[in-house]
């Protein structure tokens, strides 16, 4: 069986970050050890001779010759120094008897400083004759007369013997890395890629359709659980959207059916009974035509909202006057006063606003139908325009029944239906208050609705004054 490996999973790219960073810090550690070991020694050693020389000149013009010969002494012994210091011929100091060895080495020395032309001190690096082993010599003065004579030894001991033992040893280690990196890597990629695959799995059963799909959300990684919860909000957000779904659907089809079977029976009755009788046929085709608007009412209603929703839905921002369009809404419905209904519309300061008239027109019938619809016994409807600072706040009050308190946050929902209202009096598409927060939310705007039970309910909004924002 061949086995397909997911060059983009995140099992494959974790193991292989971790390799890769494994191989790089081994690459580092081996050409610093291998390759450059034996140089840094070299320079190091020079440098630490070298601040052991201007130590020495100091301790020499600081200290008695007592405190001077005991503190060279530590210094040589912690430094791997050999150091000599003669003045007029005479030795003050001799660290080691091995300096017999590098007699050579210091005459040379000498020598290169009586031909440097007055300098203080020079220092060279001179190679063994019978060994390839590196030494560095110091030779200068202590005092400005040039009677006292510092000569300095370090031997620059090869390091080849220490390399290859280092080479061992970072086999070994590089070896033990990778086998705890791929360790650790598999782990890592475990603990990260499990709780993701699980999330898949669920998320593919959401994406069929399967209702009432949850996630886990106590994983180890705080991103994974941020991923869970979200997809928990988004899996509960569906099932709502599927159940309105359902009700939409249920609840159109009954509208659509209901003006068409209206349609139909009267048809029919005209063709079978009034047909001949002119006052039963124009009152019949009085229905046709009513049933008709009320079809065409409703589908208009449902491709408003549905090019809210989905986005596709341009707002044509101008400058209005507030009055002159509430008074336009509100005309066409003056000729219930023959039913005894009150519209009572208050304004007593014109104001341009800015919005979408059109689209704020619909916003204002919507409301005006909604209360004619449940305004109660006294058929009375109270619409105010007011300016407040820099916004007009428009509000539409009815005494009907009234919508309880837990009631008011769903009632903006496609054909929610208050408890309290048992009867729709009137005609309507039982999305108009969801069209009303769909066109509200483009505009930004703020809106609401109060109400009390048996006292009624006032539904608001406010739109920006033109020109407040400037």
């Amino acid at each position: 069986m061949k086995i397909r490996i997911d060059y983009k999973s995140i099992k494959f790219k974790v193991i292989l970050y971790f390799f890769v960073f494994t191989v790089i810090i081994g690459c580092m550690i081996w050409y610093l050890q291998v390759f450059f070991l034996s140089n840094y020694y070299d320079k190091m050693k020079i440098l630490e001779s070298e601040n052991s020389v201007a130590k020495i000149s100091e301790l020499y013009h600081k200290s008695t010759l007592k405190d001077f010969v005991e503190k060279v002494d530590e210094l040589t012994d912690n430094n791997d120094l050999l150091v000599q210091v003669i003045s007029d011929d005479e030795t003050l100091f001799s660290s080691s008897s091995q300096l017999e060895a590098y007699k050579n080495e210091i005459e040379r020395g000498h020598t290169l400083l009586k031909k440097s032309g007055g300098k203080d001190g020079v220092s060279l690096i001179l190679k063994g004759t019978k060994s390839k082993r590196e030494t560095w010599v110091y030779a200068g003065y202590l005092d400005s007369s040039k009677h006292t004579l510092l000569y300095v030894v370090s031997p620059l001991y090869p390091v080849t013997s220490t390399v290859k033992i280092i080479q061992q040893q970072l086999i070994y280690i590089l070896l033990l890395s990778f086998l705890i990196s791929l360790g650790l890597a598999f782990y890592t990629s475990r603990r990260i890629s499990t709780p993701i695959e699980n999330i898949s799995k669920k998320a593919k059963l959401l994406a069929i359709g399967k209702t009432g799909i949850r996630f886990d959300d106590k994983y180890s990684y705080t991103e994974i659980d941020n991923l869970a919860e979200n997809l928990n909000r988004a899996s509960i957000e569906i099932d709502k959207s599927m159940e309105l779904q359902k009700d939409l659907i249920a609840n159109i089809s009954h509208d659509l059916k209901t003006p068409l079977t209206m349609v139909k029976s009267y048809a029919e009755m005209i063709r079978d009974l009034s047909g001949d009788f002119p006052d039963k046929r124009n009152a019949h085709l009085q229905v046709i035509i009513d049933e008709s608007d009320r079809l065409n009412s409703l589908v208009n209603d449902i491709l408003t909202l549905s090019s809210v929703q989905s986005g596709t839905l341009k707002l044509e921002i101008t400058k209005f006057s507030i009055k002159d369009l509430f008074q336009s809404v509100i005309q066409p419905y003056y000729i219930l006063k023959n039913q005894g209904y009150k519209i009572m519309f208050n304004c007593r300061q014109d104001v341009d606003v800015k919005g979408d008239p059109d689209k704020i027109k619909q916003v204002v019938s919507n409301l005006v139908t909604n209360a004619i619809k449940y305004c109660g016994e006294d058929k009375e409807i109270f619409i105010n325009v007011k300016k407040w600072g820099k916004r007009v706040h428009c509000e539409i009050v009815d005494h009907g029944q009234g919508i309880k308190a837990d009631e008011l946050p769903y009632i903006w929902e496609r054909y929610y239906q208050s408890s309290t209202n048992h009867v729709r009096t009137t005609k309507g598409s039982g999305i108009g208050l969801s069209i009303v927060k769909e066109i509200l939310n483009a505009h930004n705007a703020r809106y609401g609705a109060e109400s009390k039970v048996g006292r009624g309910t006032t539904f608001w909004f406010e739109l920006d004054v033109a020109g407040s924002d400037e």
